[in-house]
């Protein structure tokens, strides 16, 4: 896959008026390196009505392929599930191997994987850290809700990594950083209560709700142990 592009009938709507859009369903980036930078600026998406001249950011599918970092990412508007087992695509790429694969809802989710796998990051740490950061970040705001966050800087050097936050009902941007240490933790947490998912093929929806579930099982089993230390004692 280099890139594909197909031509859509769109509704202008602000005139109505009927027109072709270029959509793209599918790009490599390390074949085509210009695309890298009109995904991050979202300017693969947006589309100009010919007839009025109105500007719109167009929502539709499509799959990321960084075959250097070895990862694809599939931006798939609003899904819900958490493993998209495509049999066509599959058998497609069922020559590559030890390629890390996700499937995102929405745009943002898409440019922050494709930050995180650049960087050489673990996303399923990442999803945890972030879960454990909001938390923080909640408490320091007097208990308001904090729910939709991304990476937003990775500093090796510094030890240090930050964290960009939506809070409250007006989604208030805030920005926590964090020591490297807790994302450590967080890839120890994953080697242990996330070896099935590890191992399981499609794209995967690695995102918040599925880090509060890996939490569940790690808070459930070190509950767990510390009962039957006290029962040993």
């Amino acid at each position: 896959m280099s890139e594909n592009k197909v031509n859509k009938a769109v509704v202008c709507p602000k005139c109505g008026e009927m027109n072709k859009a270029e959509i793209y369903t599918g790009v490599n980036v390390t074949k085509h390196k210009e695309y890298r930078g009109r995904v991050l600026s979202g300017s693969l998406f947006e589309w100009n009505c010919p007839s009025c001249g109105y500007n719109a950011r167009l929502a539709y599918p499509t799959l990321y392929n960084d075959m250097k970092n070895r990862f694809m990412v599939y931006l798939i508007p609003k899904i819900e599930r958490f493993q998209l087992c495509d049999k066509e695509l599959e058998e497609k790429y069922s020559n590559l191997r030890n390629i890390t694969k996700r499937v995102v809802p929405n745009l943002n989710s898409f440019k922050e994987k494709i930050f995180i796998f650049e960087s050489g990051l673990d996303d399923m740490a990442i999803e945890l850290t972030k879960v454990a950061i909001s938390q923080t970040v909640s408490k320091k705001l007097g208990g308001i809700e904090v729910k939709e966050g991304y990476l937003s800087m990775y500093d090796r050097e510094s030890n240090t990594m930050g964290f960009t936050y939506f809070t409250g009902k007006d989604r208030k941007p805030y920005v926590q950083t964090a020591r490297l240490e807790i994302y450590g933790k967080s890839k120890d947490i994953v080697e242990n209560f996330a070896v099935k998912d590890k191992k399981l093929r499609g794209f995967l929806k690695i995102d918040r709700e599925w880090a509060e579930n890996i939490l569940y099982r790690y808070k459930r089993a070190k509950k767990i142990e510390k009962l039957n230390k006290q029962k040993g004692e």
